[in-house]
Parts: structure tokens; C-alpha cells; sequence
């Protein structure tokens, strides 16, 4: 290695990015000091699916090499979904002005760099933001991503499990938290004593600290992710009308006071597309790439179960197209099982301040390949918007190290502006969608023979129309919602739609595009279902509304059949 020559290495990685398909464009190669714009540093863009890891200590750039890596994804059609922990991600949906100091850099590395906009759809978690409210139904999250969220022991975990498969096998929906909290006050109560006693496994008392445990999950406000109508994943797949991959901006304002739900929240949606997607096998390129900021939260005091899930969701989800990347600090945030599946590294500048960050830097130099770097010298002296790469290449073979000068990314570096963010939202056709939370009736109103509450807005205020210069992911309306619907379960789902085409009907809007107006206090929305309704309505006439809830109830359980993923997760889709 000593008696190699500067042009020998600038050759090595020349001969080693030498790609032929179509590539992310990373930066220039710095070789002995030196920057060199003729050893530009790729990434495949059909290994993006065998996942990657972008590490680095704060403040070293790992949000912007997120960010450019978005714009190029969505440049070639790949939709992308990131998790906006910041708030800087969505500057994508604002192009960026130029200055002296950029065109240096830009074109230091051979980049022809111009301001651009990039199709952004803006969600928030239940509503806590500006964006599209995404929620999860209490069935759909399943036992174990909710044992992470309430913390519970491994014990515990069991026991809910338990708890679950109760509600599954009696037709109990447990749509929000009040839903889980009535099933489990029946199976502590005198009267839920014989099912209790079916269930072996769980105690009385566990039950009882989970119940409390829910409590406090509503107590501090929690009650908001779940709940109805449910996020579709299959939203996350969609491309603009021209050609664009959607950029899916999940804001997350409060994680510092949520971290466990949030990250706990990514992995239902990543853990939902794996249940949801067909096998694909080799793509010339991803059907989605997966950003997972702050990567560390989701592994922290993690169950047995919990890791053991994550880890078969990496392996197996490459295999249906899509590539996760997970953003941490260092390497060994990341369990071994999951970092041994990360072929893609992006590795910033760390830190060596303390013997713990010393051993920490060790560790990471000692997941690379062998190079013609120091790479303990190089880690720490590797400026902002500078790291060491290695890839997949075409063949499945890991490309040479090389310390990249990272390109600029041609959209903002920051938010983009209030007024605009919540533009978009309305006129956003998903707004129709989800906009609007609602209240079936499920387990809290089957158990406790209370009418289901009224709908209520899921976002306070109603934003403005959208600027005609703001682009707007499926922007027409609710008929272009359901042929997008449509398009992405025959094409990309690779299964047959039960949506009716040119319906112009989303599930929660009117014949004009407005939202369900919510119905009068202490009502229920009537029924709908065919030929079982018409024999449940028949009974319920003769026989009392008592034995007409309990023949609905039959012909819903003879009609589904639950089946639960790899974290314990459902969806109303695959039932």
C-alpha cells in the first residue's frame, strides 16, 4: 500500500465505479489530499434494494447525502420515503438558489448542478404536523410492534399476543386504543372469567399492568396514531404524471418526547409493504428505497422478538423491491445481523474524543474492506459533506474505498416555507383519503353496547389552496386516487384491484371531493355489505337488535379469515 502511486489508486477506483447500468451519482474520489472529478464515486441504481447504511457523527452531513440521494432516486422514477426528523427535508419541495461558493464546489467535482423542485407529499403521524395524517389500526400494528411502544417484558409481550388472538378469534376489532383497553377491562372482569381461563397463558394480573400501561399511552396523548381510516402503504409506491418517484415526507416535530413510538411506527410501514408486496427478484431498480433516520431507536432496549423481526423484514423485503437505509451515528448502533445485510456504506466523519468513541471508530474500520486509506486517520479528519464509500457494484462485489466529496443537492438545504408545506397538504387528493378521522363500530362498541362516537377532523384548521406553481402528488381528486389505487395493486402489487374503475368515490368523500360530513352524536353510519346485510337486517327486524349485532358479527367471522405477519402485523387488505 505505501508504494502505490496516486495515479495507481485514482485508477483503482476509476476502474472500480466504471458502471455500466444506471447510477446515483455520489461525488468525486479525494486521493492523497487531492480531488479528482475524473474518478467520480456511483452507487447501482439496481443494488439499492440490497440496503445501506449512511453513519457519521452529528453534524457531518448525513441529512444532505439523504437528501441528494432522494432528489437522484426521485430523478429516476423510484419513489422515496423519508423520515423528516429536522424539519430540513422539506426543502425538497423548493428549488435552490445558486451562489459563487456552490459553483465552486459544484463544479470542483464535475457536477452540472441547477435549482429544482421535487414531487413531495407531506404526512405527519396522526395528524401532530402539517401533513397527511397517517395512522395504524390497533389489529394492524400487532402484539409486538405494540409490546415496543408500551415497553412491556417479555412476558408480557406474550400475554398481549394472547390478548390479540382473542379479539382476532371473536370477531372483536381493535381499531384504537379504546378498543384494546375494553377487551382487556372484559377479560379481567366477572364476566370475561371463562375466556380468561381459555386463554392458559395469561394472567390476571398481567393483564391488568398492560391495561395500565395503556392508560398511559393514552394519557399522554398517544390515542391519535391509531385509529381509522388506516394508511395504505401502497400510497408510498406512487411516481408523479411525469415519471418522478413521489418523495414521502413523514414530519416528525416531537420525536424527542415520542422516540419509541415513532421509530416503532417506520417499522409497521416497512414491516405492512413486506407484507403486502409480491416477490419481485432482480429489478433494474427499486420499487421504493426506504430512509430510516435516527436507525439507533428502533434496536435501544429492543425485545428478542422484536430484533429477530427486524432482521427477517431486512433480508427478505429485498427480494420485493425494496432497499432500506438506515441513518445512525455509528455502525454499531446497528445489531450485526442487521449491519452484516447493509452492502451499501456511506460513512461519515466520527469522532474520537473518548476511549468509548475510540473503540467505537476500531469497531466501524473494521467493517470495511481492505484499501489504500488509513481509514482511522481518514474518519476523523474528513470534512462536512465529505465520506468513505464503498458499494455493490453490478456483479455483487464491493467497490474500492474511497473518501468522496459529496454532491450538492439542487433542491433547499432547509425547510421550505410554512405557507407552502400546507399548500400542498390541501391540495393534496390524499386529504380526501385520511384527512378526516372516523369511528366504526368495533370491540369497545361491541363490548360495552355504546353507538360509535362521530367523526372529528384529524388536523385542526383547514390550509389553503394550493399555488398553481406547487406541484401536488395526484392532485386531480378522489377518481384519480382510486385508478392510482388501482394501478399500483394490478401493476405494482402484482394482484387483482376489487376497486370499481372511474368509481370517483375515495373511501371517505363525497360525490363532490369533500370529506364524509361526520354523523350526528350517538348514531352510526348504516351498514353496508349486500346479501349478509340483508339477512342480518331480516333477523334484527324479528328477532331484536341484540340477536341482529350477533348475526352480523357470524357472517363477518365465516367471511375473514386473520392472518398475521412477521411482527404480529394485519391489514384489513389481506384478510
Amino acid at each position: 500500500m505505501a508504494n502505490k502511486s496516486t495515479a495507481d489508486k485514482v485508477a483503482t477506483i476509476q476502474k472500480g465505479y466504471a458502471l455500466e447500468g444506471a447510477t446515483i451519482e455520489l461525488g468525486a474520489a479525494i486521493v492523497d489530499g487531492e480531488l479528482h472529478k475524473d474518478a467520480p464515486v456511483r452507487l447501482p441504481l439496481s443494488m439499492m434494494n440490497r440496503h445501506g447504511l449512511v453513519a457519521g457523527a452529528t453534524g457531518t452531513g448525513k441529512t444532505v447525502t439523504l437528501h441528494m440521494m432522494a432528489e437522484q432516486l426521485s430523478t429516476a422514477g423510484v419513489p422515496v420515503f423519508l423520515a423528516d426528523i429536522k424539519g430540513d427535508l422539506s426543502g425538497l419541495a423548493t428549488a435552490a438558489a445558486g451562489s459563487d461558493k456552490l459553483a465552486k464546489r459544484t463544479e470542483s467535482i464535475g457536477q452540472a448542478w441547477s435549482g429544482k423542485t421535487f414531487p413531495v407529499e407531506f404526512l405527519a403521524l396522526g395528524g401532530d404536523g402539517d401533513g397527511i395524517p397517517v395512522r395504524a389500526t390497533i389489529t394492524s400494528f400487532g402484539p409486538i410492534l405494540l409490546s415496543r411502544v408500551l415497553e412491556l417484558n417479555d412476558t408480557q409481550e406474550s400475554s398481549l399476543q394472547l390478548v390479540f388472538h382473542f379479539a382476532d378469534k371473536n370477531n372483536l376489532e381493535l381499531v384504537d386504543l379504546k378498543d384494546l383497553r375494553a377487551v382487556i377491562q372484559f377479560l379481567i372482569s366477572d364476566e370475561g372469567k371463562e375466556p380468561l381461563k381459555e386463554l392458559g397463558g395469561l394472567s390476571k394480573a398481567t393483564a391488568g399492568v398492560i391495561l395500565r400501561e395503556l392508560v398511559g399511552l393514552e394519557a399522554q396523548g398517544m390515542e391519535r396514531f391509531f385509529g381509522e381510516p388506516e394508511f395504505d402503504t401502497a400510497e408510498l409506491l406512487r411516481t408523479a404524471p411525469d415519471g418522478r418517484g413521489v418523495i414521502s415526507c413523514l414530519e416528525l416535530p416531537t420525536l424527542q418526547t415520542k422516540p419509541m413510538v415513532f421509530s416503532t411506527f417506520l417499522m409497521w410501514l416497512l414491516a405492512d409493504l413486506f407484507e403486502d408486496l409480491p416477490e419481485a427478484g432482480d429489478l433494474d431498480k427499486p420499487k421504493l428505497v426506504f430512509f430510516l433516520d435516527e436507525a439507533h431507536l428502533l434496536f435501544n432496549d429492543a425485545s428478542k422478538a422484536f430484533l429477530e423481526a427486524i432482521t427477517t423484514t431486512v433480508r427478505l423485503i429485498r427480494s420485493k423491491g425494496v432497499g432500506i437505509f438506515f441513518v445512525t451515528q455509528t455502525p454499531k448502533d446497528v445489531p450485526a445481523d442487521v449491519l452484516g445485510q447493509l452492502a451499501n456504506r456511506v460513512q461519515h466523519a466520527l469522532r474520537a474524543f473518548t476511549p468509548e468513541d475510540a473503540k467505537a471508530l476500531k469497531a466501524t474500520v473494521s467493517t470495511f474492506p481492505v484499501s489504500d486509506y488509513d481509514l482511522e486517520e481518514t474518519l476523523t479528519s474528513a470534512g462536512i459533506g465529505e465520506a468513505v464509500i464503498t458499494v455493490m457494484n453490478e456483479r455483487g462485489a464491493p467497490t474500492p474505498v474511497a473518501l468522496t466529496r459529496l454532491r450538492a443537492p439542487e433542491s433547499l438545504m432547509g425547510p421550505s416555507a410554512a405557507e407552502l408545506v400546507r399548500s400542498t397538504v390541501a391540495g393534496s387528493a390524499l386529504l380526501v383519503k385520511y384527512g378526516t378521522a372516523v369511528d366504526n363500530v368495533s370491540a369497545y362498541e361491541k363490548l360495552t353496547g355504546k353507538a360509535a362516537a362521530p367523526t372529528g377532523a384529524a388536523a385542526a384548521g383547514q390550509p389553503p389552496a394550493p399555488s398553481p406553481e406547487v406541484f401536488v402528488p395526484g392532485s386531480p381528486g378522489p377518481t384519480a386516487i382510486d385508478d392510482e389505487a388501482r394501478r399500483i395493486e394490478e401493476e405494482i402489487l402484482g394482484r387483482p384491484s376489487s376497486r370499481q374503475p372511474g368509481s370517483g368515490r375515495a373511501e371517505n368523500a363525497r360525490p363532490d371531493g369533500g370529506p364524509v360530513s361526520a354523523p350526528p352524536a350517538g348514531r352510526q353510519a348504516p351498514p353496508t355489505g349486500g346479501m349478509m346485510e340483508d339477512i342480518t337486517g331480516a333477523l334484527g327486524g324479528a328477532l331484536g337488535s341484540g340477536l341482529k349485532s350477533m348475526a352480523r358479527s357470524m357472517g363477518t367471522q365465516l367471511g375473514r379469515e386473520l392472518l398475521r405477519g412477521v411482527f404480529g402485523t394485519s391489514s384489513r387488505r389481506r384478510r
